[in-house]
């Protein structure tokens, strides 16, 4: 990397594709949670390229984005299956779930969302979806459309003015199914 591009700053989907290398850095084996979790805080808090070399530094060669990469939805698919993602997961601008006849939980509580407004587009049949938030998050489902099935949203619809909290704007379909958005459920020292 040259110079003058270790001093530019880095847009919100270069941080998330810095992150997504982080992350299949993990799946592989080569960084520990601890180190991830290290590296993702310093990524987030990273303004330019160079502040992020040291995080992957020692990974293999992948370049840096050199320009911001376009703006990708990540899909995911089941058939008669599961789609979970919990923990501590880095979470792309756009997700798109295709499930037919399956199970779709998305935790979002101790997700890494780089960028406040996240799109999920629902394409889901036969089956059960559960949208897990963090406290003072907020979704909107005004743009899904549901046939012989039902919605449960228990969680606030607007963001309130100014706030930071993570936003979702859920659209697509479901069909012969649940869709529930909630927060977490507690009880006693197990929560859910």
């Amino acid at each position: 990397m040259s110079a003058d591009q270790r001093d530019i700053r880095m847009s919100d989907a270069d941080r998330e594709s810095v992150i997504a290398r982080l992350n299949t850095a993990v799946s592989e084996g080569r960084l520990t949670m601890a180190e991830f979790e290290e590296r993702v805080d310093g990524v987030l808090r990273a303004r330019t390229y160079g502040e992020v070399e040291p995080f992957v530094a020692d990974l293999p060669a992948a370049a840096l984005p050199a320009v911001a990469p376009t703006d990708t939805a990540v899909e995911l698919r089941s058939h008669a299956g599961q789609i979970r993602r919990s923990g501590r997961w880095a979470v792309p601008r756009k997700l798109v779930v295709r499930s037919r006849a399956g199970i779709v939980k998305l935790d979002f509580r101790e997700a890494v969302l780089t960028q406040r407004v996240v799109e999920i587009e629902l394409a889901t049949q036969a089956g059960n979806t559960v949208i897990v938030l963090p406290k003072g998050a907020t979704a909107d489902l005004d743009r899904l459309s549901t046939t012989a099935g039902t919605v449960f949203c228990r969680v606030p619809s607007f963001p309130e003015p100014g706030g930071t909290a993570p936003h979702l704007v859920i659209s697509g379909s479901s069909a012969a199914g649940s869709v529930v958005v909630r927060y977490p459920f507690r009880l006693g020292r197990w929560t859910w």
